[in-house]
């Protein structure tokens, strides 16, 4: 029964995505997205086509854009905050040098918008206890942790919420794993405006056609795994991870994603970067064997780089600015917050 009241949400789910994609190209003032990551480390490959060359491409089609380093959610599953500030900076460099422009996009931060977080506080009483223990996403994050569950990943759907309705984004990229976070939202955002007034939209998980591009061994590409491509890698460090990826004993070589997975991996890395198919470039190696597959992998990827990296270089030699960017997004969103904030506490009959 379960299983088919999933299903049956996934399709209204998918239905509301669609239609909005539809309607994206043709009216994009209607559209406000929010979207974001965990300064945990360097962003990678992974990062760059999971997501990031989809939100500059909605940013360059007049979507109105936010982008949250989400700071605060670093806590959720870890003991430490140690190299954070390094990673939020190094974070808006690599936004920066792939075509996120800081004139049309908001890049903050959780802990420098106070009004953000303080919406955590009407938000959890619109939830149950239930609600957020059967979250699939803060269970298989907890699982993955190895940590007790903490307060704050218990409620890291309802402090998803508050990322998206403060600004009030009304769509939201994610993949299909994530639409639960999108349905807390949506749940919240319903349950305020019927209680107090109508002050949020309900935002629609926007579903992306990105790929998920695997990690040099086959597995997720992760920073946990070491199985990553950093953006921030140098030519020479790329050439190095590559040559050590795992492959197979077999020479001649064949894209099986199932029985090959370390071949399989390079060979997605190489037609992601490259433009062209996997079966056409393990058909192009053929018995070369894995040497001469790691030799075109590590050209691809560094040629598709290498724009990215030269303007990554001109960033990171004006930090001065790197700050001034996020400064002037940290007090673009604050405004935004607070005012929305000014509009809950009316709704709720809070103005002394």
């Amino acid at each position: 029964m379960a299983s088919n009241i999933e299903s049956e949400t996934f399709l209204a789910q998918k239905k509301m995505s669609d239609e909005v994609k539809a309607d994206l190209a043709k009216n994009p003032e209607k559209y406000l997205m929010l979207t974001g990551d965990r300064p945990t480390g360097r962003l990678h490959l992974g990062h760059y086509f999971g997501t990031i060359r989809e939100r500059v491409r909605l940013q360059d089609a007049g979507i109105t854009t936010r982008i949250v380093i989400a700071d605060y959610q670093v806590i959720t599953d870890r003991d430490s905050t140690e190299h954070i500030a390094d990673n939020v900076e190094n974070m808006v460099i690599d936004y920066l040098a792939c075509g996120i422009d800081p004139q049309k996009t908001i890049i903050f931060t959780h802990s420098a918008i106070p009004a953000l977080n303080q919406l955590m506080l009407p938000f959890l009483s619109l939830v149950s206890e239930a609600e957020l223990l059967r979250n699939p996403t803060v269970k298989a994050e907890q699982e993955a942790s190895g940590h007790a569950l903490t307060g704050l990943l218990l409620t890291y759907p309802v402090h998803q919420a508050c990322d998206i309705l403060f600004c009030k984004g009304n769509i939201v990229p994610v993949g299909k794993d994530q639409l639960p976070h999108i349905e807390q939202t949506r749940l919240i955002a319903r349950r305020f405006n019927e209680r107090y007034a109508p002050v949020f939209p309900e935002p629609v998980g926007l579903l992306t056609e990105s790929v998920e591009i695997p990690g040099l061994d086959g597995r997720k590409m992760s920073k946990s795994y070491g199985n990553a491509i950093a953006l921030s890698a140098t030519a020479e460090e790329t050439a190095k991870l590559i040559k050590k990826s795992q492959t197979d004993s077999e020479r001649f070589i064949t894209f099986d994603r199932e029985g090959r997975p370390g071949v399989s991996a390079l060979l997605t890395t190489a037609a992601l970067t490259s433009g062209r198919s996997e079966e056409d470039i393990a058909a192009e190696i053929g018995n070369d064997g894995s040497g001469a597959l790691k030799k075109l992998v590590t050209e691809a990827v560094n040629d598709y780089l290498a724009p990215i990296r030269a303007r990554r270089e001109e960033l990171a030699a004006d930090r001065g600015y790197i700050h001034d960017v996020l400064a002037d997004g940290n007090a673009r969103a604050r405004a935004i917050a607070e005012e929305t904030l000014a509009e809950v506490c009316e709704a709720m009959g809070m103005v002394y």
